[in-house]
This record gives C-alpha cells, sequence and structure tokens, in this order.
C-alpha cells in the first residue's frame, strides 16, 4: 500500500482544515487507519485511527476537535480539523495501523502534508 496525504496549509488560529490521505493497492478495506503528526523537534505521534468496521478514537489533545472518516469505495481516509491551535503545527501523515497496537505498519512515510495555524 502507498500513502500520498494532501490539504494541509497555512490557516490562523481557530479555522479548519480537511487532509485527505490517497491510498493504493485493494487491501484498504481491511486495514485500520490513522493519521500521525510530527512537530519540529518532537517524535511523530498519533493523533487519530479509524479501524476497518469504522471505529474512531482519537488523541487527548484533538479530541472534540478532529474527525476522522474514510470512504472505502475511494480508498481514501481524511482528517476534518475544527478550532485549529498553533500547538497542532507539525506535518501530517497517514499510515495503516495494527488493529491492536495502533503501531504503524509501513515503513514509508511518503512527504506528509505541512499544517501551520499562526496565533
Amino acid at each position: 500500500v502507498q500513502l500520498q496525504a494532501s490539504g494541509g496549509g497555512l490557516v490562523q488560529a481557530g479555522g479548519s482544515l480537511r487532509l485527505s490521505c490517497a491510498a493504493s493497492g485493494s487491501i484498504f478495506s481491511l486495514l485500520g487507519m490513522g493519521w500521525f503528526r510530527q512537530a519540529p523537534g518532537k517524535q511523530r505521534e498519533l493523533v487519530a485511527h479509524i479501524t476497518r468496521g469504522g471505529s474512531t478514537n482519537y488523541a487527548d489533545s484533538v479530541k472534540g476537535r478532529f474527525t476522522i472518516s474514510r470512504d472505502n469505495a475511494k480508498s481514501r481516509v481524511y482528517l476534518q480539523m475544527n478550532s485549529l491551535k498553533p500547538e497542532d503545527t507539525a506535518v501530517y501523515y497517514c499510515n495503516a495501523v495494527h488493529p491492536l497496537t495502533t503501531a504503524p505498519l509501513y515503513d514509508y512515510w511518503g512527504q506528509g502534508t505541512l499544517v501551520t495555524v499562526s496565533s
């Protein structure tokens, strides 16, 4: 599976963005998917994931503001980000995740998409 994230940009605090992740391969519908982010000088972290059945989980820092969804027919996963804060500034990536541990499954992360939130 190859993954390509897009939709990032510059937005003011309080604004919204919608990220999209396009996946290749025929097994997309069988995979749990996650959105990760990496801020400058920090480790990559999982912010949201969605199971193949559609159940979702979020990091506490984004709960109530971000919504992850998927469209299996299009092999896409989305991240709707509302009420953005400067601390949400990061490069955002998507990856498949292990169903039990939510560890990323693929070593190749792609370029990600940069989200910059100005105060």
